[in-house]
């Protein structure tokens, strides 16, 4: 689905990684891991064309996207892209439903509307009946499982997870793990930036991002056993 090539990514005089070459399959949990400082952050801000790499390619179906205008990038990450980080990118004053709506609304314009409701996002996520309640009256944990229920309504195709259980116990780690791998065996691909051992042992493939540029390997381990 995705195929990264070459890339790499420079700061001044610093590279922070180079040659970058691996690809991402549909129905695949990919973790990036490795020590702070290391770019798994920047590699997914490059991949939501939020930053462009300094060299190299990011194909999706064959399309080198970071060659993609301001309206062709914004159409991809409506289209294709779902994220999931850790300060869950909430809007707090509004309320679950309204959160919910910004990720329905984009679905219905560019498909038919046959995916989840809001409703029945809420219930999977074990949040049913909460609809009318704002965001800044919910725990932690609480607000990742809406920032989960918006990725199951808007049904992305591609979903980037930045350190997405850094703050929950374990409880709701595994919870935000499960549902990332049911979305994933429904065909989506999942990238998720890690410093988890649970959630890097659940992935089917581990990348490791070094310091070091020379020593950063150049496509994914296979994980022989997923959990």
């Amino acid at each position: 689905m995705i195929d990264i090539d070459g890339l790499s990514k420079s700061f001044g005089a610093r590279t922070l990684w180079s040659d970058v070459t691996f690809s991402i399959n549909r129905g695949e949990m990919l973790a990036l891991v490795g020590p702070s400082g290391s770019g798994k952050s920047t590699l997914l801000n490059c991949l939501g064309l939020l930053d462009a790499p300094s060299a190299g390619a990011i194909r999706h179906e064959g399309k080198d996207i970071t060659r993609f205008d301001q309206r062709g990038a914004r159409r991809f990450r409506r289209d294709v892209l779902g994220y999931l980080f850790q300060n869950y990118a909430l809007i707090d004053n509004a309320t679950v439903a309204a959160n919910l709506d910004v990720a329905v609304r984009p679905r219905r314009s560019f498909r038919r509307d046959s995916g989840l409701t809001i409703a029945q996002a809420l219930d999977r996520v074990g949040l049913a009946g909460r609809e009318k309640e704002r965001v800044h009256q919910l725990s932690g944990g609480e607000q990742q499982r809406v920032a989960l229920a918006r990725l199951m309504v808007k049904e992305p195709a591609l979903v980037l997870a930045d350190e997405p259980t850094g703050a929950l116990d374990h409880a709701n780690t595994t919870m935000v793990v499960d549902i990332l791998r049911r979305m994933s065996d429904a065909g989506c691909a999942i990238v998720i930036a890690t410093h988890n051992d649970y959630v890097r042992d659940r992935c089917d493939a581990i990348r490791a991002m070094e310091e070091d540029p020379s020593r950063s390997r150049s496509g994914p381990l296979r994980n022989p056993h997923p959990q």
